[in-house]
């Protein structure tokens, strides 16, 4: 596949997870993604939890974000680091950063900083809360510039449950906001080829929350207060999540409630008599009537395992799904047959899957070229393609800037 970004050059500074992960797309996508490091490196680097504490598996909080980019290490507290990054600059499509304003400043790589060598650069802030008002300088990951601010965690909070809000899955909405930060790449580019202009672009993983959460922020100033969704008393019963005898769940998402009804009640449960039962006749009355119809939607899930409903499900017309585990999604027939979770190979020399990107073009899925570059592993490369000799680099060593 002749990839959609191939011949595109992509500098970013950027740390942790939200714009690194946009440029591992753009990598994916055929772009060179240049990523600077710091001597130390990027912090992502070294980020331990309960995903990757025991086996020997890849790191995913490094992988998952900087697959098939370059790394070069460069300090750019020194004026021979500055001068450098700016070489790199001067041929780069894009330029990414997660930096705060003060720390931009701080280090020479602002707009106005790196379009000093190169005015047709676009420029790509990703930020926590903004590029304006009064947190424009403070720093904001996504548990809380997304998951705490959007609504979301208050919209999953049961008043009940002794320990607050559910836990966020790991960089929920950092991944979120590098697929927008990529879709606003590739319309900045567009733009460019057809107009000339370059422009500056700005991501915030509040406004990415708030997006996700639209509908519900959107009604809010129209509610007295907020209604959350009610496993017992939906509002649609077959637009509701059940337990199987096995104890585990699926989930039905049949929004045209009374067109699927009848098929699920009779071919699916082998209950026709709910099917014709006047209290759940037609979507109105089934409303009226929802608690009772879970309950007895309930009791017929209740009596047969997943694997059972696995089997009565087929030929359904509506849609339905079972909870996966994590493994379990490893071996969804759909992963394999679109090339969701290809195989990458690692540094180390051992191979392991990462999600794919989730654009795909002419029928084929989107593959990491590589894994995540070691530590400054491509300093070299980049300093002699950036104009540099053997010699220059030695001295570049030599005083600092590489670290």
């Amino acid at each position: 596949m002749n990839k959609p970004l191939a011949g595109v050059k992509v500098l970013e500074v950027a740390a942790w997870t939200f714009v690194p992960a946009a440029g591992a797309i753009l990598a994916d996508l055929g772009a060179d993604v240049i990523k600077v490091e710091p001597p130390t490196g990027d912090p992502q680097r070294a980020l331990k939890n309960m995903l990757n504490l025991e086996g020997d598996g890849p790191n995913p909080f490094n992988e998952i974000p900087n697959r098939g980019k370059r790394s070069i290490t460069l300090d750019l507290r020194t004026p021979e680091g500055h001068e450098l990054l700016l070489k790199i600059a001067a041929d780069s499509d894009v330029f990414l950063t997660s930096y705060l304003p003060e720390d931009r400043s701080r280090l020479r790589v602002d707009v106005d900083d790196i379009r000093s060598v190169n005015p047709g650069i676009i420029y790509v802030r990703g930020s926590g809360w903004g590029s304006k008002g009064p947190m424009a300088n403070v720093g904001g990951y996504d548990m809380a510039a997304g998951w705490a601010t959007s609504g979301l965690a208050y919209r999953l909070t049961d008043p009940d449950a002794p320990n607050g809000p559910p836990p966020q899955p790991a960089a929920f909405f950092d991944l979120q906001g590098a697929n927008t930060i990529t879709g606003a790449v590739a319309m900045a580019l567009f733009k460019r080829e057809r107009t000339g202009e370059a422009s500056i672009v700005d991501i915030s993983l509040m406004n990415v929350g708030m997006w996700t959460m639209a509908p519900d922020i959107v009604a809010a100033p129209y509610v007295a207060s907020h209604m959350k969704m009610s496993r017992t008393e939906p509002g649609n019963p077959i637009t509701n999540w059940y337990k199987t005898g096995d104890g585990r769940w699926l989930y039905l998402v049949c929004l045209q409630a009374d067109r699927f009804w009848g098929e699920l009640c009779t071919n699916v449960l082998g209950r026709a008599d709910l099917a014709t039962d006047p209290r759940f006749i037609e979507i109105g009355v089934r409303f009226q009537h929802r608690a009772e119809c879970v309950k007895a939607l309930d009791e017929a899930f209740a009596s047969q395992t997943l694997d059972q409903w696995r089997a009565r499900f087929v030929g359904f017309s509506g849609v339905w799904a079972p909870v996966l585990t994590f493994k379990e999604v490893h071996e969804h027939p759909q992963v394999e047959a679109n090339g969701f979770l290809p195989i990458v190979h690692g540094a180390d020399g051992l191979d392991f899957r990462l999600v794919a990107a989730p654009q795909h073009f002419d029928g084929e899925s989107t593959r990491p070229s590589g894994p995540a570059p070691e530590l400054g592993q491509h300093t070299e490369e980049i300093l002699l393609e950036a104009g540099l000799d053997w010699n220059a680099i030695s001295k570049a060593r030599e005083c600092g800037a590489l670290g």
